[in-house]
């Protein structure tokens, strides 16, 4: 499955949680049902800016730093090809990002460096 499809079914998965049709969610929150159906079925990406995933993140009744928050901006930034701002204004932690790159390649991970490879997994 995309990146693209698992942020939909994603999308989908929480709207319905709340109870609400995709129409009866468009007409409340006035967003066009036909982008809000593209973007459930994995055709059109969510917006790259911060204000719009907000504004979905509240009409989804979201709760802020719970982990649905999280897998939402983490799905949505993997549909750019972006690392979360989140992860990136932690110096210390991007700073550790070429390791977990390399990890998730397969390569060799030097003996010295595994220590800092489970911090940064136990972080995540």
């Amino acid at each position: 499955m995309s990146a693209l499809e698992e942020f939909g079914r994603f999308f989908k998965e929480m709207r319905v949680k709340e109870g609400e049709t995709l129409r009866s969610f468009c007409q409340r929150n006035n967003l066009d049902a036909g982008n809000i159906s593209k973007l459930e079925r994995g055709l059109i990406a969510p917006s790259k800016t911060r204000e719009k995933l907000d504004e979905y993140a509240r009409y989804l009744k979201i709760e802020k730093g719970s982990d649905d928050w999280f897998r939402f901006y983490d799905l949505a930034s993997a549909c750019s090809g972006m690392i979360p701002p989140d992860i990136l204004d932690d110096r210390q932690l991007a700073a550790k990002l070429p390791l977990l790159f390399r990890t998730l390649r397969g390569q060799d991970v030097p003996d010295e460096k595994l220590p800092e490879l489970a911090e940064l997994i136990r972080r995540s």
